[in-house]
């Protein structure tokens, strides 16, 4: 039976790769975002869902509606002490989506299970909530 053992040697340039993973995690695109999505429409409801593990819902997530932009905040702690390796994220991540143009942000849900916060957003109909304009003929609309 073989068990694992911490080495305490270190390659001579292990931290200083350490060091640079972060900002060039920002400027390589195929690093991606720090929170995951995906969304969908079904059933009449805008349904996101955002990769979220590690965290309190309670206590570490913010989601908010306004405007058309649902944004979605969450803080993401480091309890462990002393020199380690992690390749974990951890600090404050923020998301922001554009909502369809038909979403009612009054009918907002949101949820948080194993991990994945899911969001869903009743839909209106696409053409509920416009007005028929009529239309004059030679008549010239003065400017104000």
């Amino acid at each position: 039976m073989s068990t694992l053992t911490r080495r305490a040697h270190r390659q001579p340039f292990a931290d200083v790769f350490g060091w640079l993973e972060v900002p060039l995690g920002l400027i390589r695109p195929a690093a991606g975002h720090p929170m995951r999505i995906e969304d969908y429409v079904k059933d009449g409801r805008y349904v996101l869902r955002a990769e979220l593990p590690g965290i309190d819902p309670e206590k570490d997530l913010d989601v908010t509606a306004s405007n058309g932009v649902l944004t979605i905040k969450a803080d993401r702690l480091d309890t462990t002490e002393g020199t380690h390796r992690s390749e974990f994220r951890y600090g404050t991540s923020v998301r922001t989506i554009r909502l369809p143009v038909n979403a009612d942000e009054e009918h907002i849900q949101a949820s948080y299970d194993s991990g994945v916060l899911e969001v869903e957003v009743l839909l209106r109909d696409a053409y509920g909530d416009s007005r028929h304009i009529p239309v004059m003929l030679n008549h010239h609309i003065a400017p104000t």
